[in-house]
C-alpha cells in the first residue's frame, strides 16, 4: 500500500504523522519504505536519526522532493515493499502532484484553526484532479494538533466543516499537540519507544494507524 501524507498547507504535523505512520507499521513486521518528498528532508534526518541510534525495526528511507524523480523511483521501488509512506511537503509541489498520481491513499492532516480548514479546499481540488486521471485514491483527513479536551468548542468547529467536503472521509481519531509525538518523530523514534512513554499520546497514534486501516480496508 501506498500512502501519501501531504496537502497544500504547512506546519501541521504532516511529518511527524508520517513517521510514526510508517514506524507503526515496520513494527507490525511490515518492510516499510518512508519517502521524503519535501525539500525541508525533516522525515529523512529523522530515519538517519533512528538508524544512528540502532532502533530496531529499521526502515529504508529516501529523498526524493522533484516529482518527477519522485514517481520514477516509486515506479521502480516501490514493489519491494509492504508499504510505501511518502511525506509531501506543505504546498502545491510537483512532488504532491506526483504522490497523488502514485498513492492509494492521501491522508491530509488539519489543524482547528479557519486558514487550515480553509486549505482543505486547494488539497481537495487537487485530489478531483488525480481522481479524474486515474481510479483508485482513497482521501482522508485526520484532525492533527487539536486543541486539549474533548469538547474543545475549535475542534467541533472544525471537524464538522470538513465533513461537509465531499473529497474526503474523516478519520474521527483527532491528534492532540502532545510534546512527546514532536519528541519522538523528531529523533525517528515511535512514541511508544520513548523512555518516558505518553499513554495519551500512544493512544491517539494507535487509534489513527488503526482507523486509516480499516477505512482502507473497505475501500480496497
Amino acid at each position: 500500500m501506498i500512502i501519501a501524507i501531504g496537502g497544500t498547507k504547512g506546519g501541521i504535523g504532516k511529518t511527524t504523522l508520517a513517521v510514526q505512520l510508517a514506524i507503526s507499521l515496520a513494527r507490525e513486521g511490515r518492510s516499510v519504505w518512508l519517502v521524503d518528498g519535501d525539500g525541508q528532508g525533516s522525515a529523512i534526518a529523522a530515519i538517519t536519526a533512528r538508524s544512528e541510534a540502532g532502533a530496531s525495526p529499521g526502515l529504508a528511507a529516501a529523498h526524493y522532493p522533484d516529482g518527477k524523480m519522485l514517481r520514477a523511483q516509486l515506479q521502480q521501488q516501490g514493489g519491494s515493499f509492504d508499504d510505501v509512506v511518502i511525506d509531501v511537503g506543505g504546498r502545491d509541489s510537483s512532488a504532491l502532484r506526483a504522490a497523488l498520481m502514485l498513492a492509494d491513499a492521501i491522508v491530509v492532516p488539519f489543524a482547528p484553526r479557519a486558514y487550515d480548514v480553509w486549505a482543505l479546499d486547494d488539497t481537495a481540488e487537487l485530489i478531483d484532479t488525480a481522481r479524474a486521471q486515474r481510479d483508485g485514491l482513497s482521501a482522508y483527513a485526520v484532525l492533527n494538533q487539536a486543541d486539549p479536551g474533548v469538547l474543545a468548542a475549535d475542534n467541533r468547529e472544525a471537524e464538522s466543516a470538513v465533513q461537509a467536503l465531499p473529497a474526503f472521509q474523516y478519520l474521527d481519531t483527532p491528534i492532540r499537540r502532545r510534546k512527546a509525538l514532536s519528541t519522538a518523530s523528531a529523533r525517528g523514534l515511535h512514541v511508544d519507544e520513548l523512555p518516558n512513554r505518553d499513554d495519551k499520546a500512544s493512544a491517539e497514534i494507535g487509534a489513527f494507524v488503526a482507523a486509516l486501516k480499516r477505512a482502507h480496508a473497505v475501500h480496497a
